[in-house]
């Protein structure tokens, strides 16, 4: 290859680049994407996609509040992080009376199926009581204890485990059948 025709590509190659990078996509991006909505810079903006969640809604519980507490191994005791979901569960569901709520309790399986059964039964009544123990009236709730029939994982690892022993609120607009 000759010095001039070398030359000639890294001109081209150059030239190239430049026009890459001189071309801007905005256009397509504000195709694709939706415009994001107006940020106030605090701390509690709804993350994007979620600015239309509804207060009081069961989206806004999730989002907002959290549904799952979770507990040491072959214990129904609250520590102090489960606490605080259920003060702030307690603080929403006192200003949002129409919901009712069904606290669903788990196991690992760390023992026999009636021992996780039993213990995820105790994990949703601890649940159930400390909320009551907050002004949530008990004819609004009730527990069922699963055992680990419905795991979220199936591992052997101690950091896997602990997902699966939990207790879950779910928001019911009416009781379940029986």
């Amino acid at each position: 290859m000759s010095a001039p025709t070398g030359y000639m590509r890294q001109l081209t190659a150059a030239a190239v680049l430049l026009a890459l990078t001189a071309c801007t996509t905005t256009k397509v991006a504000s195709l694709e994407e939706p415009a994001a909505a107006p940020m106030t810079g605090q701390t509690n903006d709804p993350a994007p996609g979620f600015e239309t969640v509804a207060t009081g809604s069961e989206e806004d519980f999730i989002l907002n509040v959290g549904r799952r507490i979770y507990f040491k191994q072959d214990s129904a005791t609250l520590d102090s992080v489960a606490m605080a979901t259920l003060d702030n569960q307690a603080i929403w569901l006192n200003k949002n009376p129409t919901w009712l709520l069904k606290l669903q309790g788990f196991a690992d399986d760390s023992g026999s199926a009636s021992q996780m059964e039993t213990l995820s039964q105790k994990r949703a009544d601890a649940a159930m009581a400390y909320l009551v123990s907050k002004g949530v009236d008990a004819r609004r709730m009730w527990a069922k204890g699963y055992g680990n029939d419905r795991e979220v994982r199936d591992c052997t690892e101690r950091s896997c485990k602990v997902q699966n022993r939990r207790v879950v609120t779910n928001l019911r607009s009416q009781p379940d059948a029986a």
